[in-house]
C-alpha cells in the first residue's frame, strides 16, 4: 500500500506537472509511429504543390520520399475520408490538398492517423478504483498529452514547409 497524505500527493503532482511544462520547449522524444510519419510527408507534399495545375500522384511521393505505394494509398484514403485531402481518378489523376496549408496541423493529422483506441495503449482517463498513486499518474500522462497536442495543433504545415525551406530541403 502507498502511504502518503493529499498534501504529498499534491505536492508531488505539482513538481512533476512543472516538470512536464518546461520539457515542453525541450527537444521531446515523441513516438511517431511510420503511418503517421509517412502521412505527415505526404501531406508537406501536397502543401508545397497545392497551387500546382496538376494533381501529385501517389508513385511520385512515394519515390521521392520511399514510401511504399500500397501503404501510402490507404493513408491518403484516410485523409480523404477526414476531408484534408481530394483526389482526382483518371491517367493525370492524384491527390490535391483540400485545405490550405495555414489550415493544417500536425496535430491534426496524427490525429486523422492515429486509431481512435489508443494503438493498444490505456485510455488516459480510467481511474475508478484506482489507488492515489494510479489517479497522481493518470493525472500527468493526461497534463503530458494536453501539451503535445497543444504543441502539435499550433504547428501548421506552412510552418514546416517555411522551415524546410529555410534549411534547403529538396
Amino acid at each position: 500500500m502507498w502511504l502518503c497524505d493529499f498534501a504529498d500527493l499534491l505536492s508531488l503532482q505539482v513538481f512533476i506537472l512543472f516538470n512536464v511544462f518546461a520539457l515542453r520547449d525541450c527537444a521531446m522524444s515523441l513516438k511517431i509511429s511510420a503511418k503517421t510519419e509517412y502521412a505527415c510527408i505526404a501531406i508537406m507534399e501536397l502543401a508545397i504543390h497545392k497551387n500546382s495545375t496538376e494533381p501529385v500522384r501517389i508513385r511520385n511521393i512515394a519515390e521521392r520520399h520511399s514510401v511504399p505505394p500500397r501503404f501510402l494509398v490507404q493513408i491518403l484514403l484516410q485523409l480523404k475520408s477526414a476531408d484534408i485531402v481530394e483526389s482526382t481518378r483518371g491517367a493525370t489523376g492524384g491527390y490535391r490538398l483540400k485545405k490550405s496549408p495555414e489550415e493544417v496541423t500536425l496535430g491534426q493529422i496524427m490525429n486523422i492517423i492515429e486509431t481512435p483506441l489508443n494503438n493498444g495503449k490505456r485510455m488516459l482517463n480510467q481511474t475508478n478504483g484506482e489507488s492515489e498513486a494510479a489517479i497522481v499518474l493518470s493525472n500527468i500522462w493526461n497534463s503530458a498529452e494536453k501539451c503535445r497536442q497543444d504543441f502539435l495543433n499550433n504547428i501548421t504545415f506552412a510552418d514546416l514547409i517555411k522551415h524546410a525551406n529555410k534549411k534547403d530541403i529538396p
